[in-house]
Protein backbone atom coordinates (compact mmCIF):
# COMPACT_ATOMS: atom_id res chain seq x y z
CA UNK A 1 0.00 0.00 0.00
CA UNK A 2 1.52 3.59 -1.18
CA UNK A 3 2.20 6.14 1.76
CA UNK A 4 -0.48 8.31 0.66
CA UNK A 5 -3.41 5.67 0.58
CA UNK A 6 -2.08 4.13 3.63
CA UNK A 7 -2.61 7.59 5.40
CA UNK A 8 -5.76 7.95 3.54
CA UNK A 9 -7.11 4.83 5.31
CA UNK A 10 -5.75 6.17 8.95
CA UNK A 11 -7.69 8.75 9.00
CA UNK A 12 -11.10 7.37 7.08
CA UNK A 13 -10.62 4.91 10.28
CA UNK A 14 -10.29 8.52 12.68
CA UNK A 15 -12.99 10.01 11.63
CA UNK A 16 -15.18 6.79 11.54
CA UNK A 17 -14.45 6.38 15.41
CA UNK A 18 -14.67 10.35 16.24
CA UNK A 19 -18.40 10.12 14.32
CA UNK A 20 -19.66 6.89 15.88
CA UNK A 21 -21.55 8.59 18.49
CA UNK A 22 -23.43 10.72 15.51
CA UNK A 23 -23.67 7.60 13.31
CA UNK A 24 -25.07 5.62 16.22
CA UNK A 25 -27.85 8.78 16.71
CA UNK A 26 -28.43 9.37 13.00
CA UNK A 27 -29.01 5.18 12.63
CA UNK A 28 -32.35 6.11 14.72
CA UNK A 29 -34.22 8.58 12.42
CA UNK A 30 -36.53 7.63 10.22
CA UNK A 31 -34.60 9.20 7.04
CA UNK A 32 -31.26 7.30 7.85
CA UNK A 33 -32.63 4.34 9.91
CA UNK A 34 -31.93 1.83 6.58
CA UNK A 35 -29.00 3.48 4.95
CA UNK A 36 -26.41 4.49 8.04
CA UNK A 37 -26.42 0.89 9.35
CA UNK A 38 -25.86 -0.37 5.87
CA UNK A 39 -23.28 1.97 5.13
CA UNK A 40 -21.57 2.54 8.57
CA UNK A 41 -21.95 -1.25 9.88
CA UNK A 42 -22.52 -3.20 6.97
CA UNK A 43 -26.38 -4.25 8.53
CA UNK A 44 -27.99 -6.09 6.06
CA UNK A 45 -25.63 -4.76 3.57
CA UNK A 46 -23.13 -8.21 2.28
CA UNK A 47 -21.18 -7.95 -0.34
CA UNK A 48 -22.23 -8.72 -3.75
CA UNK A 49 -22.75 -13.06 -4.48
CA UNK A 50 -20.07 -13.35 -7.44
CA UNK A 51 -16.99 -11.81 -9.02
CA UNK A 52 -17.45 -10.37 -12.50
CA UNK A 53 -19.98 -7.97 -14.13
CA UNK A 54 -20.94 -4.18 -14.50
CA UNK A 55 -21.15 -2.36 -11.18
CA UNK A 56 -22.63 1.03 -11.26
CA UNK A 57 -22.65 3.41 -8.51
CA UNK A 58 -25.32 6.14 -8.25
CA UNK A 59 -26.04 8.38 -5.17
CA UNK A 60 -29.77 8.84 -4.73
CA UNK A 61 -33.23 8.97 -6.75
CA UNK A 62 -32.03 10.66 -9.51
CA UNK A 63 -28.77 9.04 -10.89
CA UNK A 64 -31.01 5.54 -9.89
CA UNK A 65 -33.18 6.95 -12.48
CA UNK A 66 -31.18 7.80 -15.15
CA UNK A 67 -29.59 4.34 -15.64
CA UNK A 68 -32.72 3.12 -16.95
CA UNK A 69 -32.13 3.55 -20.81
CA UNK A 70 -28.74 2.71 -20.19
CA UNK A 71 -29.76 -1.09 -18.18
CA UNK A 72 -32.37 -1.55 -21.07
CA UNK A 73 -29.07 -1.77 -23.51
CA UNK A 74 -27.35 -4.37 -21.25
CA UNK A 75 -30.09 -6.94 -20.66
CA UNK A 76 -28.33 -9.53 -21.24
CA UNK A 77 -25.20 -8.58 -18.89
CA UNK A 78 -24.70 -8.79 -15.21
CA UNK A 79 -25.61 -5.61 -13.51
CA UNK A 80 -24.49 -4.53 -9.82
CA UNK A 81 -25.78 -1.33 -8.07
CA UNK A 82 -24.66 0.54 -5.10
CA UNK A 83 -26.52 3.57 -3.45
CA UNK A 84 -25.80 6.32 -1.12
CA UNK A 85 -29.60 7.55 -0.14
CA UNK A 86 -32.44 5.04 0.65
CA UNK A 87 -34.39 6.66 -1.84
CA UNK A 88 -31.84 5.82 -4.60
CA UNK A 89 -31.93 2.29 -2.78
CA UNK A 90 -35.81 1.64 -3.19
CA UNK A 91 -35.61 3.17 -7.34
CA UNK A 92 -31.98 0.79 -8.05
CA UNK A 93 -34.02 -2.48 -6.62
CA UNK A 94 -36.82 -1.60 -9.65
CA UNK A 95 -34.22 -3.24 -12.07
CA UNK A 96 -32.94 -6.50 -12.60
CA UNK A 97 -29.49 -6.75 -10.72
CA UNK A 98 -28.00 -6.91 -7.12
CA UNK A 99 -28.35 -3.85 -5.29
CA UNK A 100 -26.19 -2.63 -2.35
CA UNK A 101 -25.67 0.63 -0.54
CA UNK A 102 -21.95 1.40 -1.18
CA UNK A 103 -20.15 1.00 2.51
CA UNK A 104 -17.91 3.56 3.80
CA UNK A 105 -14.21 3.82 2.62
CA UNK A 106 -12.21 2.39 5.03
CA UNK A 107 -14.58 -0.75 4.34
CA UNK A 108 -13.98 -0.73 1.03
CA UNK A 109 -11.10 -3.09 0.61
CA UNK A 110 -12.35 -5.80 1.84
CA UNK A 111 -15.87 -5.33 1.10
CA UNK A 112 -15.41 -4.66 -2.77
CA UNK A 113 -15.51 -7.75 -5.07
CA UNK A 114 -13.40 -7.95 -8.32
CA UNK A 115 -15.72 -6.49 -11.37
CA UNK A 116 -14.92 -6.18 -15.33
CA UNK A 117 -16.29 -2.29 -15.22
CA UNK A 118 -16.70 0.31 -12.96
CA UNK A 119 -19.44 2.79 -13.99
CA UNK A 120 -19.98 5.90 -11.05
CA UNK A 121 -22.43 8.77 -12.05
CA UNK A 122 -22.10 12.50 -11.77
CA UNK A 123 -20.21 13.93 -8.73
CA UNK A 124 -19.52 10.49 -6.30
CA UNK A 125 -15.88 11.30 -6.43
CA UNK A 126 -14.95 8.44 -3.54
CA UNK A 127 -10.92 8.20 -3.27
CA UNK A 128 -10.77 4.44 -1.89
CA UNK A 129 -14.01 3.06 -4.07
CA UNK A 130 -11.81 4.14 -7.65
CA UNK A 131 -8.40 2.93 -6.02
CA UNK A 132 -10.13 -0.25 -4.83
CA UNK A 133 -11.96 -0.89 -7.79
CA UNK A 134 -9.24 -0.74 -10.32
CA UNK A 135 -6.96 -2.98 -8.07
CA UNK A 136 -9.50 -5.64 -8.23
CA UNK A 137 -8.96 -5.33 -11.86
CA UNK A 138 -12.24 -2.96 -12.98
CA UNK A 139 -11.79 -0.22 -15.39
CA UNK A 140 -13.22 2.67 -13.89
CA UNK A 141 -15.40 4.98 -16.14
CA UNK A 142 -17.36 8.42 -14.98
CA UNK A 143 -20.60 8.60 -16.72
CA UNK A 144 -22.93 12.05 -17.06
CA UNK A 145 -19.63 14.02 -14.62
CA UNK A 146 -19.96 17.10 -13.49
CA UNK A 147 -18.20 19.40 -11.41
CA UNK A 148 -20.56 22.56 -11.17
CA UNK A 149 -19.84 25.79 -11.74
CA UNK A 150 -20.65 26.26 -7.88
CA UNK A 151 -18.35 24.29 -6.60
CA UNK A 152 -15.62 24.16 -9.14
CA UNK A 153 -13.52 26.51 -6.40
CA UNK A 154 -13.46 24.26 -3.86
CA UNK A 155 -12.20 21.19 -6.19
CA UNK A 156 -9.45 23.54 -7.63
CA UNK A 157 -8.08 24.36 -3.92
CA UNK A 158 -7.86 20.37 -3.55
CA UNK A 159 -6.69 20.06 -7.31
CA UNK A 160 -3.62 17.46 -5.97
CA UNK A 161 -6.13 15.10 -4.15
CA UNK A 162 -8.84 15.06 -6.98
CA UNK A 163 -5.81 14.39 -9.37
CA UNK A 164 -5.04 11.46 -7.55
CA UNK A 165 -8.89 10.05 -7.43
CA UNK A 166 -9.16 10.69 -11.01
CA UNK A 167 -5.75 9.00 -11.87
CA UNK A 168 -7.69 5.60 -11.37
CA UNK A 169 -10.21 6.83 -14.51
CA UNK A 170 -10.14 5.21 -17.51
CA UNK A 171 -13.06 7.44 -19.40
CA UNK A 172 -14.78 10.25 -18.20
CA UNK A 173 -18.16 11.08 -19.98
CA UNK A 174 -18.79 14.61 -19.36
CA UNK A 175 -22.29 16.69 -19.47
CA UNK A 176 -20.96 19.70 -21.12
CA UNK A 177 -17.96 21.62 -22.51
CA UNK A 178 -17.60 23.36 -19.45
CA UNK A 179 -17.59 20.19 -17.40
CA UNK A 180 -14.96 18.83 -19.87
CA UNK A 181 -12.55 22.21 -19.35
CA UNK A 182 -12.91 21.61 -14.85
CA UNK A 183 -11.99 17.74 -15.34
CA UNK A 184 -9.23 19.43 -17.16
CA UNK A 185 -7.92 21.64 -15.11
CA UNK A 186 -8.01 18.49 -12.27
CA UNK A 187 -5.67 16.72 -14.38
CA UNK A 188 -8.24 14.06 -15.45
CA UNK A 189 -7.80 12.23 -18.84
CA UNK A 190 -9.74 11.24 -22.10
CA UNK A 191 -12.43 13.61 -21.65
CA UNK A 192 -15.67 13.11 -23.96
CA UNK A 193 -18.72 15.16 -23.71
CA UNK A 194 -21.94 13.41 -24.63
CA UNK A 195 -24.65 15.76 -22.86
CA UNK A 196 -26.15 14.76 -20.30
CA UNK A 197 -27.68 11.16 -19.73
CA UNK A 198 -31.15 11.61 -18.25
CA UNK A 199 -31.77 13.26 -21.93
CA UNK A 200 -32.28 9.58 -23.11
CA UNK A 201 -34.26 8.76 -20.32
CA UNK A 202 -38.48 7.47 -21.17
CA UNK A 203 -40.60 10.33 -18.78
CA UNK A 204 -44.14 8.11 -18.31
CA UNK A 205 -46.85 8.19 -15.83
CA UNK A 206 -47.83 5.28 -14.27
CA UNK A 207 -51.69 6.35 -13.56
CA UNK A 208 -54.39 8.45 -15.23
CA UNK A 209 -56.06 11.11 -13.21
CA UNK A 210 -58.93 12.93 -13.89
CA UNK A 211 -58.07 16.88 -14.82
CA UNK A 212 -59.95 18.98 -13.04
CA UNK A 213 -61.51 21.56 -14.47
CA UNK A 214 -60.09 24.19 -12.87
CA UNK A 215 -56.07 25.57 -12.89
CA UNK A 216 -54.09 22.87 -11.54
CA UNK A 217 -50.80 24.05 -10.46
CA UNK A 218 -48.21 21.52 -9.28
CA UNK A 219 -45.49 22.51 -6.56
CA UNK A 220 -42.99 19.68 -7.30
CA UNK A 221 -40.47 18.51 -5.35
CA UNK A 222 -40.42 21.42 -2.84
CA UNK A 223 -38.17 21.59 0.07
CA UNK A 224 -38.15 23.22 3.70
CA UNK A 225 -39.02 27.13 3.25
CA UNK A 226 -40.31 26.63 -0.33
CA UNK A 227 -43.83 25.80 0.54
CA UNK A 228 -44.33 29.32 2.29
CA UNK A 229 -43.52 30.99 -0.49
CA UNK A 230 -45.10 28.72 -2.35
CA UNK A 231 -48.52 29.26 -0.65
CA UNK A 232 -48.37 32.88 -0.02
CA UNK A 233 -48.10 33.06 -3.74
CA UNK A 234 -51.23 30.99 -4.55
CA UNK A 235 -53.38 32.40 -1.89
CA UNK A 236 -52.94 35.91 -3.76
CA UNK A 237 -53.13 34.43 -7.51
CA UNK A 238 -56.31 32.45 -5.44
CA UNK A 239 -57.78 35.84 -5.36
CA UNK A 240 -57.95 36.26 -9.22
CA UNK A 241 -58.26 33.30 -11.13
CA UNK A 242 -59.85 29.86 -10.61
CA UNK A 243 -57.11 27.34 -9.37
CA UNK A 244 -56.28 24.77 -7.32
CA UNK A 245 -52.78 23.91 -5.67
CA UNK A 246 -51.05 20.19 -5.23
CA UNK A 247 -47.96 20.24 -3.11
CA UNK A 248 -45.69 17.43 -3.43
CA UNK A 249 -42.29 17.28 -0.71
CA UNK A 250 -39.13 16.23 -1.90
CA UNK A 251 -38.78 13.95 1.52
CA UNK A 252 -41.48 12.03 2.67
CA UNK A 253 -40.51 12.48 6.23
CA UNK A 254 -41.95 16.13 5.96
CA UNK A 255 -45.28 15.17 4.74
CA UNK A 256 -46.86 15.75 8.39
CA UNK A 257 -45.28 19.11 8.66
CA UNK A 258 -46.05 20.43 5.00
CA UNK A 259 -49.66 19.38 5.89
CA UNK A 260 -49.70 21.31 9.00
CA UNK A 261 -48.52 24.74 7.13
CA UNK A 262 -50.94 24.07 4.56
CA UNK A 263 -53.67 23.93 7.02
CA UNK A 264 -53.01 27.71 8.42
CA UNK A 265 -53.12 28.64 5.02
CA UNK A 266 -56.14 26.59 4.33
CA UNK A 267 -57.67 27.98 7.17
CA UNK A 268 -56.70 31.61 7.74
CA UNK A 269 -58.16 32.05 3.75
CA UNK A 270 -61.11 29.83 3.65
CA UNK A 271 -59.57 27.57 1.29
CA UNK A 272 -60.25 23.36 1.30
CA UNK A 273 -57.42 21.52 1.95
CA UNK A 274 -57.08 17.33 1.76
CA UNK A 275 -54.72 14.77 1.74
CA UNK A 276 -54.10 12.58 -1.48
CA UNK A 277 -53.63 9.42 0.28
CA UNK A 278 -56.71 9.41 1.81
CA UNK A 279 -59.32 10.78 -1.19
CA UNK A 280 -57.22 10.37 -4.31
CA UNK A 281 -58.89 12.82 -6.09
CA UNK A 282 -58.06 17.25 -6.87
CA UNK A 283 -61.87 18.59 -5.26
CA UNK A 284 -60.21 20.57 -2.87
CA UNK A 285 -58.27 23.83 -3.52
CA UNK A 286 -55.28 22.72 -2.00
CA UNK A 287 -54.12 19.24 -2.15
CA UNK A 288 -50.88 17.50 -0.55
CA UNK A 289 -49.70 14.77 -2.34
CA UNK A 290 -48.52 12.59 0.31
CA UNK A 291 -47.63 9.36 -1.50
CA UNK A 292 -44.30 8.16 -3.62
CA UNK A 293 -44.28 7.89 -7.12
CA UNK A 294 -47.03 10.45 -8.21
CA UNK A 295 -45.05 13.47 -9.52
CA UNK A 296 -45.55 12.56 -12.91
CA UNK A 297 -48.79 11.28 -13.03
CA UNK A 298 -49.64 15.09 -11.07
CA UNK A 299 -47.76 16.78 -14.34
CA UNK A 300 -49.73 15.15 -16.79
CA UNK A 301 -52.74 16.46 -15.55
CA UNK A 302 -50.87 20.18 -14.72
CA UNK A 303 -51.26 23.59 -15.92
CA UNK A 304 -48.30 24.75 -14.13
CA UNK A 305 -45.17 23.62 -12.25
CA UNK A 306 -43.87 25.51 -9.48
CA UNK A 307 -40.48 23.61 -9.57
CA UNK A 308 -38.92 23.32 -5.80
CA UNK A 309 -35.05 22.97 -4.82
CA UNK A 310 -33.87 26.00 -6.77
CA UNK A 311 -35.59 28.67 -3.99
CA UNK A 312 -32.54 28.18 -1.79
CA UNK A 313 -29.02 28.62 -2.14
CA UNK A 314 -28.00 24.91 -0.68
CA UNK A 315 -30.08 22.49 -3.04
CA UNK A 316 -29.47 23.46 -6.52
CA UNK A 317 -32.94 22.51 -8.21
CA UNK A 318 -34.44 19.60 -9.48
CA UNK A 319 -35.06 17.91 -13.35
CA UNK A 320 -36.83 20.09 -15.14
CA UNK A 321 -37.64 17.25 -18.40
CA UNK A 322 -40.46 15.53 -16.22
CA UNK A 323 -42.89 19.02 -15.94
CA UNK A 324 -41.41 19.89 -19.66
CA UNK A 325 -42.69 16.76 -21.60
CA UNK A 326 -45.83 16.88 -19.92
CA UNK A 327 -46.05 20.57 -21.35
CA UNK A 328 -46.29 21.96 -17.91
CA UNK A 329 -45.55 26.15 -17.56
CA UNK A 330 -42.58 25.97 -15.03
CA UNK A 331 -41.56 27.94 -12.43
CA UNK A 332 -38.75 27.67 -10.59
CA UNK A 333 -35.98 29.60 -8.95
CA UNK A 334 -32.77 30.64 -9.52
CA UNK A 335 -30.00 28.89 -7.56
CA UNK A 336 -30.57 25.71 -9.90
CA UNK A 337 -26.53 25.36 -10.14
CA UNK A 338 -26.77 21.22 -10.14
CA UNK A 339 -29.67 20.91 -12.95
CA UNK A 340 -27.73 23.62 -15.46
CA UNK A 341 -27.17 21.32 -17.82
CA UNK A 342 -30.38 20.04 -18.26
CA UNK A 343 -32.47 23.65 -17.89
CA UNK A 344 -30.04 24.51 -21.15
CA UNK A 345 -32.38 22.08 -23.16
CA UNK A 346 -36.13 23.06 -21.74
CA UNK A 347 -37.57 26.48 -23.07
CA UNK A 348 -40.19 28.34 -21.84
CA UNK A 349 -39.46 28.72 -18.18
CA UNK A 350 -39.20 31.35 -15.62
CA UNK A 351 -36.20 31.57 -13.07
CA UNK A 352 -37.47 34.23 -10.50
CA UNK A 353 -36.97 35.26 -6.73
CA UNK A 354 -39.46 33.35 -3.97
CA UNK A 355 -41.38 36.89 -3.70
CA UNK A 356 -41.86 36.87 -7.75
CA UNK A 357 -43.78 33.56 -7.87
CA UNK A 358 -47.32 35.37 -7.74
CA UNK A 359 -46.24 37.62 -10.28
CA UNK A 360 -44.36 34.91 -12.51
CA UNK A 361 -47.66 32.58 -11.74
CA UNK A 362 -49.55 35.51 -13.59
CA UNK A 363 -47.20 35.62 -16.40
CA UNK A 364 -47.85 32.04 -17.18
CA UNK A 365 -51.16 32.92 -18.76
CA UNK A 366 -49.12 34.78 -21.20
CA UNK A 367 -46.55 32.17 -22.26
CA UNK A 368 -46.38 28.96 -24.06
CA UNK A 369 -45.76 25.45 -22.18
CA UNK A 370 -42.18 24.32 -21.03
CA UNK A 371 -40.65 21.89 -23.82
CA UNK A 372 -37.43 19.87 -24.35
CA UNK A 373 -35.81 19.90 -27.85
CA UNK A 374 -32.99 17.48 -27.99
CA UNK A 375 -32.00 13.77 -26.78
CA UNK A 376 -28.94 12.28 -26.71
CA UNK A 377 -27.72 8.66 -28.16
CA UNK A 378 -25.92 6.01 -25.51
CA UNK A 379 -25.31 3.48 -27.94
CA UNK A 380 -21.66 4.27 -28.73
CA UNK A 381 -20.94 5.01 -24.78
CA UNK A 382 -22.67 1.07 -23.76
CA UNK A 383 -20.41 -0.28 -26.93
CA UNK A 384 -17.52 0.89 -25.17
CA UNK A 385 -18.19 -0.37 -22.17
CA UNK A 386 -18.64 -3.46 -22.98
CA UNK A 387 -15.65 -3.54 -24.82
CA UNK A 388 -13.84 -2.26 -21.58
CA UNK A 389 -15.28 -5.69 -20.17
CA UNK A 390 -12.49 -8.01 -19.46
Amino acid sequence: MKPFTLLYFILSALLYLVALPLLVFLSFKQKYKESIPSRFFLFNNPRFKSDGGIWFHVCSLGEARALKPILELLKDKEIKITTITHTGQTEAKKYSAEVRYLPYEMFLPFWAKEHDVLVVLEAEFWYMLFLVAKAKGARVILLNARISERSVKKYLQFAWFYQKILSNVEIVYAQSEADKNRFLALGAKNIEVIGNIKLAGKISKTKEYQKPHEELIVAGSTHEGEEESVLKSFVEYKKQSDAKLAVVPRHPERFEAVYELMKKYAQTNSLSLSRFSQDKGFETDMILIDAMGELNNIYAISDVAILGGAFREDVGGHNPLEPAYFGCKIITGKHFFHQKELFRYVHHVQFVEPYEIHKALIKCKELPPSMVEEKINLEHVIERIKKLRK
